[in-house]
């Protein structure tokens, strides 16, 4: 009898748990699942830019000032910070659905707001949970592909965890400038599209093959993202790429209006979405094109495309060249991409499932607190001396910036010897 109820019991105690880590005796899921579990990701980072075309509507039917646009420009970044406090560490220890649907869900609702603002408050509302909900992904989503490709696939899962948010960070400005111009309610049709985008997700994401963490780490619920003793040196040298990266596509892309204003005479919304989507459609090609490189080798390049991309900035504000500004979103988003790739590699390589949505919210955390904070304050130095002025310092400083933390990994690049 006893037998028989352990025999009862056995496949019980063997079934797979859902949401989290995989386990090293489970066998490694199909490679279109690791694809697939990418899509959450560009969907909700789909939403992240989608609305910047459409300020200029709002600012028209609302009525308010540049100061203010900044500030909801601003909420963005508040809740992406206050999200990475928490998503990160939750990733971790509940697995990677439970912070991945209520970070759709979150999106959904979003979409219904931007869909019916007719207030500023309404709108800093949305921007807010935005970056609640790509804080979450930039965790838990991230972590969510490593975990369904396994250690064996950890460069196609840092590859298509990468590239997932810079394509939907593109494709968001280019699908809301275009539906925008075309379709009658501009600021609403394009969220409707959106959240159709986000329902894909939400089934995708209930279908995935996850699991729950076997170990959850311990401490604090809400803390500042670290990572485990020893790989700090990895995410010091990812940071010291990504971030200048991730901050010259931004200021590339929210310089790109005023600049195409001036060289253009128009307020298009595809030609602003198409400049972002460049940038960003850049960062996910450059992502293919050297994903087999050594991860030190992706970092130095992506600094040189950085640094290089400044430079060309800096002659298109002087020279008002349409073509110039695009080589330098290709060069800034070309850039980002290579850094981001290699900081997710080192991390991937590095620090156990268990952690590694904390690290990857580390990485982030590292990476937008410039990226937020100096383009606002570039824009600030040009309303005080001009935009070719302003514009000018910016590029220069961040062509330093960029040119150092390549110097950086180049310095470090022998202690993170690996094979070909």
């Amino acid at each position: 009898m006893a037998k028989s109820t352990t025999a009862l019991a056995q496949p019980r105690a063997e079934r797979p748990r859902d949401d989290g880590d995989a386990t090293a005796s489970t066998p490694p899921a199909p490679t279109r699942w690791v694809w697939l579990a990418a899509w959450p990701v560009v969907a909700v980072f789909v939403l992240s830019n989608a609305a910047t075309p459409l300020y200029v509507l709002w600012q028209r039917e609302i009525g308010f000032s540049k100061g203010t646009l900044t500030v909801i420009f601003a909420s963005y970044m508040v809740g992406l910070l206050a999200s990475l406090l928490v998503s990160g560490v939750a990733a971790d220890r509940w697995g990677r659905r439970p912070v991945l649907l209520p970070a759709i869900a979150l999106a959904l609702a979003t979409c219904v707001i931007y869909a019916t603002a007719s207030s500023v408050a309404a709108l800093v509302a949305a921007r807010l949970l935005t970056g609640v909900a790509i804080g979450a992904v930039v965790s838990g989503g991230m972590a969510a592909v490593s975990d369904v490709a396994g250690p064996g696939r950890a460069r196609l899962a840092a590859l298509l965890a990468s590239t997932g948010t810079v394509l939907g960070a593109g494709t968001g400005p280019l699908l809301a400038g275009v539906l925008s111009e075309a379709l009658p309610a501009p600021t609403v049709t394009v969220f409707v599209v959106e959240a159709g985008l986000l329902v894909t997700a939400l089934l995708t994401t209930l279908a995935l093959p996850l699991r729950r963490p076997a170990a959850p780490a311990s401490g604090a619920w809400v803390r500042v993202p670290r990572v485990p003793r020893g790989t700090g040196a990895r995410l010091a040298l990812g940071v010291a790429v990504f971030a200048p990266g991730l901050t010259a596509t931004s200021f590339v892309v929210s310089l790109g209006p005023s600049l195409l204003a001036s060289l253009l005479g128009s307020t298009s919304r595809v030609a602003s979405g198409s400049l972002a989507f460049v940038a960003f459609a850049s960062a996910a090609l450059a992502q293919f094109a050297v994903r087999g490189l050594r991860r030190p080798t992706i970092l130095v390049a992506g600094a040189v495309g950085t640094t290089a991309s400044m430079v060309v900035l800096v002659v298109a504000v002087h020279t008002l060249s349409v073509p110039v500004l695009v080589a330098a979103a290709v060069l800034a988003g070309a850039g980002q991409g290579m850094g981001q790739l290699g900081g997710l590699s080192l991390l991937n390589s590095a620090v156990p499932p268990r952690r590694l949505a904390e690290a990857n919210a580390a990485l982030n955390v590292c990476g937008y607190v410039p990226a937020g904070a100096l383009p606002v304050a570039a824009g600030y130095l040009s309303d005080a001396v001009g935009l070719t002025a302003g514009a000018t310092t910016f590029g220069v400083f961040l062509a330093l910036l960029a040119a150092t933390g390549g110097v950086v990994v180049l310095a470090a690049r022998r202690r993170l010897a690996e094979p070909a």
